[in-house]
């Protein structure tokens, strides 16, 4: 991974490089502290003999939101070195990520820019926040994100761009979504791009036919994708305040979920996705 090195700036220089804020926060967030005060007071117990050099709290979160791109980097170089990156399929599903949950935090939040109100069907309730859009592996492995105005993109035309800007594999390949990714437009121009949605069958269409059903339990393996990020890993308890540490709070859990993944096919594991020998 061609790690960057910061750019010179003024004040006093950094007490550590690019790549080690990313292990740290890696570390944090596979060891379940959510907030960056708690974990700099742990990691000279838990992770000091590794890194003698921890920042102070301000240093840490302002190096985490300055590497922005890096994260997505960091994620796709990981996913590219589990064995599934050389598979032809992959999963995609969106999922959204609350802000704030009064009009006090929406008037005064610097999220403006990407957050809004949306409605999130599958919990029949409006939230104010983002749109997380994943593409995956089939063992979890996150190989493209994004984050998107709910009301600006809607989820179609978020991951067509998404396919545009950031491929998910190295060639054509089918991906598996739900019903929500349903219409003609979306599967032509999707299909320019070299891919095939599959999808689940809408209540207006006919049936398939027999030997063609939708894989049911591929989609429970990005919603059980979905739920360690936002539950085990804390996608969901990311209390960010501006759109670099937005993306720096959702980039962590991804980035930890993708080390996991790739460390769990060094050991040979049998669920790959599993983290339950990281989280203690």
């Amino acid at each position: 991974m061609p790690w960057r090195q910061s750019p010179s700036r003024r004040g006093r220089p950094r007490t550590l490089t690019d790549a080690e804020p990313v292990c740290v926060a890696v570390a944090q967030v596979l060891l379940g502290c959510d907030t960056e005060r708690r974990w700099l007071r742990l990691a000279p117990a838990r992770i000091g003999h590794l890194f003698p050099r921890l920042p102070c709290q301000a240093q840490y979160n302002r190096h985490l939101r300055d590497l922005g791109p890096v994260w997505a980097a960091v994620a796709v170089w990981l996913a590219r070195l589990t064995p599934t990156w050389h598979e032809r399929l992959r999963l995609m599903d969106g999922t959204p990520v609350r802000c704030g949950a009064s009009r006090v935090t929406v008037h005064r939040s610097s999220l403006g820019e990407i957050a809004g109100y949306g409605h999130d069907t599958s919990h029949h309730a409006f939230y104010w926040g983002t749109k997380l859009m994943l593409i995956t592996t089939a063992d979890g492995a996150v190989t493209a994100f994004s984050l998107a105005h709910p009301k600006e993109l809607d989820e179609r035309k978020q991951a067509l761009h998404l396919l545009q800007v950031r491929p998910p594999a190295e060639g054509p390949c089918p991906i598996v979504c739900d019903k929500g990714f349903a219409g003609a437009g979306i599967q032509a121009a999707v299909a320019r791009l070299g891919y095939r949605l599959i999808r689940p069958r809408r209540h207006d269409e006919p049936h398939p036919s027999p030997g063609h059903a939708f894989p049911a339990w591929l989609r429970q393996r990005i919603e059980a994708v979905i739920w360690r990020l936002k539950n085990q890993l804390g996608l969901e308890r990311h209390q960010a305040r501006t759109t670099e540490g937005l993306w720096a709070r959702i980039s962590q859990p991804i980035v930890a979920l993708n080390a996991a993944i790739w460390h769990n096919w060094l050991t040979d594991q049998p669920i790959k996705r599993s983290l339950t020998a990281y989280d203690h």
